[in-house]
């Protein structure tokens, strides 16, 4: 492990690293490491002790911290003030095996992790206003900047947002934040169909009463979560978050909207279910099965979650009003092949997001690249990283 307690610090190991072609693993505290592909690296360059909010002001509604700030630390700065992250990003390290350690910052935005809100409020890409990283030159570089009105530079924040370290180390990370909720409500409809609920989901984001979140959990889903694990049936949820007068006011004319006698969740409830679906907790029992995560056009997840589940028995749920499909099943090249056939048939993209090394170093993690594209990627590549030394093949083998 390569001590990187200060920026100066991590662009000299990386430096070195591209003068002798030594492979760097790039990680903050490494809770997503059984993400995507595995990294066959000489060293770990970990960012974890470059920590602390540099720049925090809630009247601008910018938040700066260092790529290994914890993401509690940033969340408990945030609350003080009454502000949140946008974006939620979830907490995926049970997911991959790695409690007991929180994520990164600059971790949640190499993988541009996204929550249930996602649907409404856009990615983690979308509100990352600036970032600083090093790239694999050893060069220091910044894009983007400390306002919410920036044109400052070439907008590299959306090319590293979500590159997986394979560009750059990012060593900061400058986001927009604003006002939390009061409080929160759910509606929530139960014993529906996976179309009929997508359906009424649609009604509810298409409604004048600001839906933030949109799922639907077949029962097995539902009953890993505490807070449902009495409800009989399916469950299908819609969340509003606001003034608490407004939230009792619009969750009770959203429940009149969309029929099926629907129930109202209170807000430590609320908080709790969507906190647990962002999570992807309604999977951890599937402790041995792989992980997908799947995204197409809400109309066509349920078909595409029914037909992975009579291919190959798997497990999954929906969530941003039908177009994630997050699936777990079995650990084998046939289970990612339906998977793959399912997202391509519906025309949407896939991820694999957890499943044994022998898995991972086998097939595609990622849709491959047409070649167009796939050029582009390289030749990017090749202008932040020549030397080929950071995270080598993490999301493309040999890229």
């Amino acid at each position: 492990m390569i001590p990187t307690a200060e920026e100066a610090a991590i662009a000299s190991s990386v430096l070195t690293a591209s003068r002798a072609g030594e492979p760097l693993l790039i990680q903050g505290n490494g809770t997503k490491s059984g993400m995507l592909r595995p990294v066959q690296s000489a060293r770990v360059l970990s960012t974890r002790d470059y920590a602390g909010i540099t720049l925090y002001a809630p009247k601008e509604l910018i938040l700066t911290a260092r790529a290994g700030t914890p993401l509690p630390e940033i969340e408990a700065a945030l609350a003080e003030k009454g502000q949140h992250l946008i974006a939620e990003p979830p907490d995926l390290a049970a997911i991959f095996g790695q409690t007991g350690r929180p994520q990164t910052i600059g971790g949640v935005a190499a993988a541009n992790l996204s929550g249930p809100r996602r649907v409404a409020w856009g990615a983690t890409r979308d509100h990352v206003m600036g970032i600083r990283a090093v790239t694999g030159r050893g060069e220091v570089i910044h894009s983007g900047g400390r306002v919410l009105k920036n044109v400052t530079g070439l907008d590299l924040c959306k090319l590293f947002t979500g590159s997986h370290g394979t560009l750059g180390v990012i060593t900061e990370v400058t986001l927009k934040v604003l006002p939390a909720p009061e409080t929160t409500g759910s509606v929530m409809l139960t014993g529906l169909e996976p179309e009929a609920a997508v359906a009424a989901l649609s009604a509810a984001l298409g409604s004048p009463f600001g839906v933030s979140a949109a799922a639907w959990l077949p029962r097995e889903a539902a009953g890993a979560i505490p807070a449902l694990a009495a409800v009989a049936g399916t469950v299908t949820l819609a969340r509003i978050e606001d003034f608490a007068a407004s939230v009792a006011y619009r969750t009770d004319r959203l429940r009149g909207l969309l029929g099926h006698g629907g129930e109202i969740l209170d807000d430590a409830t609320s908080r709790a279910v969507w906190r647990a679906i962002g999570n992807v907790e309604p999977l951890l029992a599937a402790k041995d099965d792989a992980v997908w995560r799947v995204s197409v056009r809400p109309s066509r997840g349920p078909g595409a979650l029914r037909a992975v589940i009579r291919a190959t028995g798997a497990r999954g749920f929906l969530d941003w009003g039908g177009g994630l499909i997050w699936i777990a099943g079995p650990a084998n090249e046939e289970t990612h092949g339906a998977v793959c056939a399912a997202a391509n048939e519906a025309g949407g993209t896939w991820t694999l997001m957890r499943a044994p090394d022998a898995l991972r170093g086998a097939v595609s993690v990622v849709p491959e690249e047409a070649p167009p594209l796939a050029r582009i990627t390289q030749r990017v590549k090749a202008a932040f990283d020549p030397a080929g030394i950071l995270n080598p093949g993490r999301v493309h083998a040999g890229v």
